[in-house]
């Protein structure tokens, strides 16, 4: 018997400044409607949460894809995952850093590999394989986050900053579905915390009912 189904989406958790909330409340729309347009066109839970999750991945506002946090050195770092509650598959990657939408591989894992995690370099070798093109990291890196991880390190020089400070540690992003079969998927993608170390793998847990 068909059910109504339900999308759950969130940009992260953290304290989210005044003058950029109204990003996170567009891109979180955003991504909303694109996971429910394959909801109404009774799509799986599987994809309405893949195609959320890409929006907030292309949306320079959230730490995920363009725009995530930088690393120590620099750099875009990043970490996604997919999972079908129905066969309780689950695919992902970690430490990436030429992925414009890791969450695109780590469906393409869960999908076409017997294998559930790949990372770094053997990820990247996973996605040209199976035809998701590859990208500079400077295509990710933007002049805002150059700009803060640069205030970070100065600060860190006087004192041992908090790692888990609001300010430095909003995270993950993700969407839940349940699609009309009664199905119920969710994906995660982050660029983990500002000036983490270089091959830092930030956990990503998902839980069903």
């Amino acid at each position: 018997m068909p059910v109504d189904p339900v999308l759950v989406v969130h940009g992260g958790a953290w304290a989210i400044p005044d003058d950029v909330v109204e990003d996170h409340l567009d891109g979180v729309q955003h991504a909303l409607a694109a996971g429910w347009r394959v909801l109404e066109r009774h799509g799986s839970a599987l994809d309405a949460v893949e195609e959320a999750v890409v929006v907030m991945e292309d949306e320079e506002t959230f730490d995920a894809g363009r725009g995530s946090f930088l690393n120590r050195e620099g750099k875009v770092q990043l970490d996604a995952l997919i999972m079908d509650g129905a066969s309780l598959r689950a695919g992902g990657v970690g430490c990436v850093e030429h992925l414009r939408n890791p969450v695109r591989v780590a469906r393409k894992i869960l999908s076409e590999s017997p294998h559930v995690y790949f990372v770094a370099e053997g990820a990247e070798r996973f996605a040209a394989e199976h035809g998701i093109p590859l990208c500079k990291n400077e295509d990710l890196i933007i002049p805002r986050e150059i700009e803060r991880l640069r205030q970070f390190q100065a600060h860190a020089q006087e004192q041992k900053p908090d790692l888990f400070a609001p300010s430095i540690s909003h995270d993950t992003v993700g969407a839940v579905a349940v699609d009309r079969n009664g199905d119920i998927a969710a994906a995660t993608s982050t660029g983990g915390t500002l000036s983490k170390a270089p091959g830092r793998l930030h956990c990503l847990c998902m839980v069903y009912c």
